[in-house]
């Protein structure tokens, strides 16, 4: 029986590898013909592609209800079935979205400001696509469409591999991604599709070194973790959220309440929520009492360290654990530090290097928490969940990253290439004087 079952494994890994091997062949000569596609073709690419969600409406939604009733039937939580369906709203918000991405500039081509050797040879720099990128994520299938056009416009090819609780759904956005680029005389393999569920397709592809420049991870910290442990190739990714508001003991008092509510209660699934607060002894008194009534007005179960108790006795005690902990639901951890380096102490060794902030009056204090907090983004007097590459003016994001290389916070066009140096000259040789 054990060798029975491990002979069908081992061939459906050969399968797999079988599969992803093409798929990376055709995406590493599509993303060559990419560097010819000029920013009109990927602007009415992604017009065409716009054009063809509202025209196949009925016929994507009915591919997606075989997901939705897959979804139901496999006792999947309701919050994960919303995540699913391609309401009208949604493809309304996805159809915005390539629109949006279609008007921005194309970053491909730019160049930097050259500078003249005294030679007389002229040295610059030139942005340019990473290559192929593989996006692997869960649930949502609007991240289909999201992914595709970002790589898309900063001209890259990519192999999108969504869950396998979408497969019906994403199967059906490709095919209007496929269409579009067709429609716009650009490669039908700039963007692929994985069609199968099996998951020896993700491992296939975080190992195609051949093919793949980078992998960008968009799900839940297993998924994460496995390729981080599992990939040979580059990843862009986050594992945590663990994200911190400190209020200062200069802090304005309803400015520092309102931050922080908004801050835990604005959508608690997103990766940018707070999920411990941290006060200052000093101001402590005057803020915790009517901050922590806000909070479980909302909903929100309060776990706080020994002082915290005193002053909001409806919190639980906080244990160590809480403070490393992504919640991404309805409860906060609360900690009274004596001072600004405590507060940075302890997001140094709690933290994820994710978003955090501060909330002062005292411009010294906000210079050094922004300058000594070592997070992809660091504010001050502003909520953690603005963490979005549209409120970052991005116009949209492919995930938010921890990672200090190559791209760090949120991901847009920009983050998805890369530069390459570009001289000019009239026939100079070295060594000549």
């Amino acid at each position: 029986m054990t060798s029975t079952s491990n002979t069908i494994e081992r061939e459906a890994a050969g399968a797999a590898a079988t599969d992803m091997t093409q798929l990376g062949r055709q995406a590493r000569a599509a993303s060559r013909l990419m560097l010819r596609a000029t920013g009109k073709a990927k602007a009415q690419a992604l017009r065409a592609m716009a054009q063809r969600l509202q025209d196949g409406r009925a016929q994507l939604q009915e591919r997606n209800a075989l997901d939705l009733e897959a979804a139901r039937r496999n006792g999947l939580a309701p919050a994960m079935v919303d995540r699913l369906a391609l309401s009208d709203k949604a493809l309304q918000t996805m159809t915005a979205g390539l629109l949006q991405i279609a008007d921005m500039p194309d970053p491909i081509g730019s160049t930097t400001a050259s500078t003249i050797r005294p030679n007389g040879m002229r040295v610059g720099q030139m942005r340019v696509p990473l290559g192929v990128i593989g996006i692997i994520y869960e649930s949502r299938p609007n991240v289909t469409i999201d992914a595709a056009a970002l790589c898309l416009k900063s001209g890259n090819a990519t192999i999108l591999r969504g869950g396998s609780e979408a497969i019906h759904s994403n199967m059906a956005l490709g095919e209007v991604i496929r269409a579009g680029l067709e429609d716009a005389g650009l490669p039908p393999h700039a963007v692929q599709v994985v069609g199968t569920t099996d998951r020896a397709a993700v491992g296939q592809l975080a190992t195609m070194t051949e093919y793949i420049d980078v992998i960008v991870p968009r799900g839940g910290k297993g998924l994460i973790e496995r390729l981080a442990a599992e990939a040979k190739v580059p990843l862009i990714k986050h594992l945590d959220g663990n994200c911190h508001v400190y209020i200062d003991a200069a802090a304005d008092p309803q400015r520092a309440h309102d931050i922080a509510v908004n801050a835990k209660t604005y959508r608690y699934g997103i990766c940018g929520a707070m999920e411990t607060l941290l006060v200052h002894q000093g101001i402590a008194e005057r803020v915790l009492p009517g901050l922590a009534h806000s909070m479980t007005e909302a909903g929100v179960e309060l776990r706080g360290c020994p002082r915290t108790l005193a002053l909001v006795p409806q919190a639980k005690p906080a244990t160590e654990a809480d403070w490393g902990t992504e919640y991404l639901e309805p409860i906060l951890a609360i900690r009274i530090v004596d001072s600004l380096d405590e507060a940075m102490d302890h997001i140094a060794r709690w933290g994820s290097g994710h978003t955090d902030s501060i909330v002062t009056e005292d411009l010294a204090a906000a210079t050094r928490f922004q300058r000594e907090v070592d997070s992809s983004s660091v504010y001050v007097n502003l909520p953690t969940c603005f963490a979005d590459g549209y409120e970052y003016g991005l116009g949209a994001e492919i995930g938010i990253s921890t990672n200090r290389l190559h791209a760090r916070g949120p991901v847009g066009l920009e983050g998805l290439t890369t530069l390459k140096w570009v001289l000019t000259g009239d026939g100079q040789l070295r060594g000549q004087s």
